[in-house]
């Protein structure tokens, strides 16, 4: 074992995926001396599935990444080569932007980031040893440092854990396996022993990719066409609106399975690792692949499918949806059954890939070891599935290592707060048995946690956190006040019958029979801020993602104080804190499940307690009573 001078740092962070690039940024930008470790500088923010940014909810977390001053969605930015907006035929809640992303550029713009990083150094290492202090008992008492497989130690006061699905990969094609990392890259061998022998408990999960076609093979003037938004708004702040998108955006094509896909599919069913008992790991229920859809879903017909380009300066494309571990013969044929498919050439196979991740209810809010000081955990290696969920895991991670060595107290965001809060509620309190993916449907907020209010929700914690600049404040500062002030207006300013009917007889609407504001006709469900202009003289030109937040905040006014209301109730169950030793066998009038259950989640509010499975209201007015706080 060797050790250098050089060899010393404050934050150390294992793993170069989505999670870990914002972890070191993060510390590193909160003026941490940091150090990211990955096994391949050539990996680094690699996106070996789909490359896409956002989507259903994941749009949410993008929009909160960067409102916090992570840099997901700056980098996405650069690199768009289409963006929609998802759920439009919805409310405004669950309104998602995802954009289709160059793969290569995003890697290399998010890279070079990393590398102009001041306090931040980027080392090719594989860690295969966390080292810890431990007192005269053996318990943890905080982080020595790490080692590398070259035996070089390096000695730090935190480690975040961000190895993503590289811990003891083993790549699956029919019934061949073998030891790797995603994209045929090399696996990480040795730390799930050390971190197993520290006590942590580890699962097995899976996911899994589809093949990558060749754009010349595919027939593409046969499918239906997906091509991009024109009004599209960038997912930073720190994006120019009048540069996005001003490129032509590079269109998707959608294409279906048919009899002939299924009938491939189901003969050859027991070919697939997955269901040939090869496959210990459990998969993403909310990404299935294809054979786990026809066995699944066996009355539908045809299932819809994505062809995707992996980028500008190369021919690759994505099969979004088409996920396999079947044999490559039987990939050959699945994809030549396909419309438009006839001639297409696979450039590369599709795989299932198993992995090592972490139980997340050992984990505090903060993302920190319960039982191991200044350790941390992010990302897949927390159990959840995707780059999003990833790299806002990687920031509060980075953010809390770095607050811990700053000596200031660390941040736990409520789930009534944002979805970053709700992710890790969920992660910390209820745990996953399955690879977790962000949902609208997981938030019971979701009117107050859109993507255009992200700013107003989260842009102040980052400040204080020093990521966000203050010229980017100031900006923030004078968007927040833009939009309390048309707000007001429109509630203020009144119109008369005479005024307001000539635009309801246009719309086929209701006439008004009294005086009317501007907020009360924009409340009507058929009528748009862009409606209200004939009427409105006054109205002065504000920029589209003000706009956006004063007609959504006006239009639900009602169902938002009501929300907000219960965002009160909740507040006052999370300020209610647990001291970190109660005996919960000691409280009488607890059911034993109850007993069982916070005994082993260890809460530190009560508000967690309360969204633990198993613990009822009855148990939570009992323990309030036990902690003479009711």
């Amino acid at each position: 074992m060797k050790q250098n001078d050089i060899n010393r740092t404050t934050v150390a962070v294992i793993g170069a995926g989505h999670a870990g690039c914002e972890a070191a940024l993060a510390s590193a930008r909160m003026g941490v001396d940091t150090v990211l470790f990955t096994l391949s500088l050539d990996q680094i923010a690699n996106m070996p599935c789909n490359p896409s940014i956002g989507g259903t909810a994941k749009g949410h977390l993008v929009y909160e990444i960067d409102a916090l001053g992570g840099e997901m969605g700056k980098c996405a930015d650069a690199v768009t080569l289409q963006s929609r907006t998802l759920n439009l035929g919805k409310g405004a809640a669950v309104h998602s932007k995802r954009v289709q992303a160059d793969r290569v550029e995003y890697h290399v713009r998010m890279k070079h980031t990393l590398e102009q990083t001041a306090n931040l150094r980027v080392v090719q290492a594989e860690i295969t040893d966390i080292l810890e202090k431990k007192d005269e008992n053996g318990i943890s008492t905080g982080i020595r440092g790490v080692m590398t497989r070259l035996g070089e130690i390096w000695t730090c006061e935190s480690v975040i854990v961000a190895t993503g699905t590289y811990p003891e990969a083993k790549i699956f094609v029919g019934d061949r396996s073998f030891e790797s990392g995603p994209d045929g890259s090399l696996p990480s061998k040795g730390l799930s022993a050390s971190l197993s022998a520290m006590g942590i408990r580890l699962m097995r999960f899976k996911t899994g990719t589809p093949a990558r076609v060749k754009r010349e093979s595919i027939d593409l003037s046969v499918l239906e066409i997906q091509p991009g938004e024109n009004a599209s708004l960038p997912f930073s702040t720190q994006t120019d609106r009048n540069t996005y998108l001003r490129d032509e955006q590079i269109p998707c094509h959608i294409v279906y399975t048919n009899a002939e896909t299924h009938r491939i599919i189901q003969e050859n069913i027991k070919r697939s690792a997955m269901y040939s008992g090869q496959i210990s790991g459990t998969g993403p229920r909310y990404c299935p692949s294809i054979e786990d859809k026809i066995v699944r879903f066996a009355d539908k017909e045809r299932h819809q499918l994505f062809v995707e380009p992996m980028g500008k300066n190369t021919e690759e494309m994505y099969i979004q949806g088409f996920s396999t571990s079947l044999p490559t013969d039987v990939q050959w044929r699945m994809i030549r059954s396909l419309k438009g498919f006839e001639n297409a050439e696979i450039m590369r196979y599709a795989y299932a890939i198993e992995y090592d991740c972490a139980d997340p209810t050992q984990l505090y809010a903060t993302l920190e070891f319960k039982d191991h000081p200044n350790l941390y955990g992010a990302g897949q290696f927390n159990g959840t599935s995707g780059y999003e969920e990833a790299a806002a895991q990687g920031l509060v991670a980075g953010i809390n290592a770095a607050l811990t060595a700053l000596c200031r107290e660390k941040i736990t965001l409520p789930r009534s707060g944002s979805y970053i809060g709700t992710l890790i509620g969920d992660l910390v309190t209820k745990g996953t048995n399955e690879p977790y993916r962000m949902m609208t449907s997981r938030s019971e907020f979701r009117l107050i946690l859109r993507q255009d209010n992200a700013d107003l929700r989260l842009t102040p914690i980052g400040y204080a956190c020093g990521l966000i600049s203050e010229d980017r404040y100031k900006a923030f500062l004078s968007k927040k006040e833009a939009e309390e002030t048309e707000k007001v207006r429109l509630e203020s300013t009144h119109l008369g019958p005479d005024a307001v009917n000539p635009l309801m007889d246009a719309m086929g609407l209701e006439r008004v029979k009294s005086g009317v504001s501007l907020g009360d006709l924009l409340r009507r469900p058929q009528i748009t801020y862009a409606d209200l202009a004939v009427l409105d003289k006054e109205r002065t030109s504000l920029p589209l993602e003000v706009v956006k937040t004063v007609e959504t905040d006006v239009k639900y006014a009602g169902y938002i104080k009501r929300e907000l209301s219960e965002v009160d109730r909740q507040k006052k169950l999370e300020n209610k804190t647990i001291p970190e030793h109660v005996d919960y066998h000691e409280i009488k009038g607890l059911r034993l499940e109850a007993i069982q259950k916070l005994a082993k989640f260890r809460p530190t509010t009560v508000g967690q307690a309360s969204r633990i499975s198993g613990v009822s209201p009855a148990d939570i007015s009992v323990l309030l009573m036990y902690l003479g706080l009711k």
